[in-house]
Order: C-alpha cells, then structure tokens, then sequence
C-alpha cells in the first residue's frame, strides 16, 4: 500500500519505518529540509535502540524514502499518517495548530480517495475538525475519511513496541477506511480493535494518564513510608503480585517526565473540564508529581545544610534510561534549583548530555558535562543519581568512594540495595527506603 507519513519526528520516523518494514511503500515527508537530507542519508537525528539499521534496511530495499515535497507525497498516497507535534499551550490544552496546517495541506492535494490517520497524539473530537477543515479548503468533491490510530510507541523500546504490538487501536467511521488500514497491520490481526473514532482518541489520553496516576500514586506511598518504618519497594512488590495491581509503574523515585504524560495528563484534565467534567484526580496526581524535585533537593540539603559552593555530581540526564530525551526530565528542574543554590555541577549521561547542553551551556567550573561517571565524582560532596541507566549498576565503588569529597549518595531511582551501598561506607539516602 501506499502510503504518505507527515512529520519526521519521532513518532513519525518510527511509524515511517515501521510501515515499510511491514512491506508497504512509505514516503516520509517534513518542512526541515535538513532532517529530511539527513535521514534519506541513513542517519537517524534521535537516540532508539534498533531504529537505525531498521531505517537503513528499508531505505536499501527501497520501499522506504523521504521527501520535502508534501504535495506530490499527499497526491501519491492512498493513506496518510499524520505524526505532527501537539505541544502543549500554557492553560494545559493541545496546540493543534500544525494539524490544522497539515489537514489545509491535505485539503489542496485531495486527488483521489484517502484514508486521513491521526497518529499524533490529539483531544477527543479532533477527527470532526480535520474533517471539516479539509472539507471546507478542498478544492474538488473528492470522497475522504478520517481515521485514528493512536501510538503507543515507548522510548527506548519503541522499534520492539511497532513490531510486537500489545494491541492496535483503530477508530473509523466507514467500512472502507476499517478495511484499510486492517490490511495495513494485517499481520497484527489478533491485536486489532476496532471502534469508532471518538473512542479511539480518548484511549490514548486515558492510558497515559492512568499510567502516570500510578506512577504518582507510589510516589505518594513512599513519602508515607519515610514516616515509618515501611519500604517502599516491598509495598510495590506486595501490591504487584496482586494480578489486578501488576508491578508496572509502581517504582517510587523523581516522578515521570517526557514528551507524553506530563503533556497528556493535562491535556485530558482539559478536555474534562472544557466538557464539564470533574477532573481533580488527575490534577492532584500531576500536583504530586511536580513535588518530587522539591522533595529530592530537601533530602539533598539535609545531608549537605548549604548548597552554596558545594561541588554535586549528578548521573543522568534524560528523562528515562535508553533514550536521549530530556523533555520534561526532572533534571532540568534539579539543576535549575542546584544552580540557584550556587552549587558546582559536574554532569554525566551517556546519550542525552548534547540535548542537555542546548538548555544548560557549560559555564566556565560552574557546570561541566564530563565523558564518564568517575570524572564527575571527582572531589564531589554528594552523588545524585537521576536516570537508571544500566551501566550504573556496575560501578566501581571503591573508585567513586576515592575520588569523592564525602561519600554521600542521594538515589533518586532506588538502583541500588540500600546495604549493599552503606557497607562499602557510602552515606546512601533512596526514596521511600530506609
């Protein structure tokens, strides 16, 4: 089949390649001629584990391209994937202005029947603007529909989560669009459900949100467990093997980040109450969510009393581990708050330090960005560690205890046994541990 991807960021490039791998013809296409040049390369602009030879297989097949040229990529394409951004505007809403110029643009180039999917993620209701936008700019009476089919595609996992999907939702309004993009994820058939559009479009929002409510709900937990003798781990293990529970989401630590639930929590908690519906759970478990950098920092100066030129060594800078994002990471808050306390930064990630740069430049010994976790302990009053990478688990503790000016280490990720830490002499504080 046929078939046009608009936006090459990351949903769309992973989608684009993706779809080809399933055996279709994909064009991809973007407005960044310089992304575009840089990916028909064969060079892919973000950090995926396994998107780069998969894109390199296709484009060498030669069912997979990509183009600048948007109006022959819509005229050519029998379904288009639209994998714009929605960023999200001050009051929490979507801005959905790039699918409106996207559907102006479809509208231009309506030459034959088309399938219109929304990948990006988008309120519910969307479909009925895309339909009427391209229904008022098109230019001929040419028959379309409008189709979603939600992503749900995780960084750091997202190539294994297209090809090896745990369920395809797609929302139509017609037969012929259902039959189209069935044939599409053909393979996948036992995964499939089917529903109309407004439904399809609610199921992102309210899985993320309901995943980040988990997330927030442990966090909740393990401030009640510092009251007390609990551990926080044991609870989320106890809760886990509860089979209507499951141990997913349940780990306590700095809270979630991202390009998706912080924006799509809110965004739901919007929809609700444009459409008059009370939404105070989700805005609570966004509230708990936002404390956990301020929790962090207070654990920090009760070990250090004065952050003012003290030198902290931080581990980890995107927003999860096998991904370069630092999109909503709480580390950008952490180390807006350390700087603000005069602190010296020594900062280390193995894959997300260049993304960071472009927020935090290096500012003479104030903050450093340095090629491995031992240059950053050096001389360190306190180890923070922010992102679970797994190259973390196998330090050499003796080291790090050597170069440091006080072994004192603050988890914000609960990586490590508390006792197997303190008996290598660290001060060790986690999160919901004792």
């Amino acid at each position: 089949m046929k078939i046009s991807v608009i936006g090459t960021g990351y949903v769309g490039l992973v989608t684009a390649v993706g779809l080809a791998d399933l055996g279709h013809q994909v064009v991809g296409t973007d407005k960044i001629k310089d992304k575009i040049d840089r990916i028909s390369l064969g060079d892919v602009p973000i950090y995926e584990p396994g998107l780069d030879a998969l894109l390199k297989k296709n484009l060498k097949k030669g069912n997979l391209t990509f183009s600048q040229n948007m109006d022959d990529t819509i005229q050519a394409a029998e379904v288009i994937f639209v994998c714009v951004g929605t960023p999200q505007k001050e009051d929490g809403s979507a801005d959905m202005s790039q699918i409106e110029e996207v559907s102006r643009m479809i509208a231009k180039n309506l030459n034959s029947y088309k399938v219109v999917v929304e990948k990006s993620t988008v309120p519910v209701k969307t479909s009925m603007w895309i339909k009427r936008i391209i229904s008022l700019y098109r230019k001929t009476d040419v028959d379309f529909d409008v189709a979603s089919n939600p992503e749900f595609l995780r960084e750091g996992s997202a190539v294994s989560d297209f090809l090896n999907p745990d369920r395809i939702i797609i929302g139509v309004e017609s037969d012929r669009a259902r039959d189209l993009l069935v044939e599409i994820y053909g393979s996948f058939k036992d995964r499939i459900l089917i529903t109309n559009i407004d439904t399809a479009e609610l199921i992102k929002h309210a899985s993320n949100s309901f995943l980040a409510m988990k997330i927030s709900y442990i966090n909740m937990i393990s401030d009640l467990c510092e009251k007390t003798e609990a551990d926080v781990e044991l609870v989320a293990e106890g809760m886990g093997l509860d089979k209507r529970i499951g141990r997913q989401f349940l780990r306590a630590g700095l809270g979630y980040g991202g390009s998706c639930f912080p924006k799509d929590i809110k965004a739901l908690a919007r929809i609700g109450e444009e459409l008059g519906v009370t939404m105070s759970l989700l805005k609570e478990a966004d509230k708990i969510n936002a404390a956990r950098v301020e929790t962090f920092i207070k654990k920090l100066k009760k070990c250090l009393w004065i952050l003012k030129d003290k030198t902290i060594a931080m581990l980890g800078l995107s927003f999860k581990p096998e991904t370069d994002d630092i999109r909503e990471a709480p580390s950008i808050k952490i180390i807006a708050k350390l700087l603000e306390e005069g602190a010296f930064l020594r900062l280390y990630d193995p894959k997300a330090s260049e993304n960071m740069k472009s927020v935090f430049p290096e500012s003479e010994n104030r903050l450093i960005y340095v090629d491995n976790p031992y240059q950053a302990v050096g001389n360190a009053n306190a180890l923070l560690f922010i992102t679970e990478w797994d190259e973390f688990k196998n330090l050499d503790w003796e080291t790090i205890k050597k170069n440091m000016a006080n072994p004192i280490i603050i988890d914000g990720r609960n990586i490590f046994l508390p006792e197997d830490v303190r008996k290598r002499g660290f001060e060790y504080y986690s999160i919901g541990r004792r």
